[in-house]
């Protein structure tokens, strides 16, 4: 049983842990602003300036708000208000 989904992404099992979601990347890398937008956290690229000077988001374990962070296989991505991601890539 799902105790909170937001934007089809799970936030909490039924026991309150955070569940993690797999975002696959097939390049080398993902710039975060380009992951929030496929993830459907933002609707354009453009909101993702705004996004991560309103949101706290983490990037392996650090406070980061550089949309053109690049996000390489096994890096993980903390947006508090949203939930956690791991890149994988394919």
């Amino acid at each position: 049983m799902i105790k909170r989904v937001k934007k089809g992404i799970i936030i909490e099992d039924t026991w309150g842990e955070k569940v993690q979601k797999e975002v696959k990347i097939n390049k080398p890398f993902i710039t975060l602003g380009q992951m929030l937008k496929e993830e459907g956290i933002i609707g354009t690229g453009g909101q993702a300036k705004w996004f991560l000077q309103e949101n706290d988001v983490l990037v392996n374990g650090q406070l980061d708000d550089r949309r053109g962070k690049k996000l390489y296989d096994g890096d993980q991505v903390e947006i508090p208000a949203v939930g956690s991601f791991k890149i994988t890539k394919k």
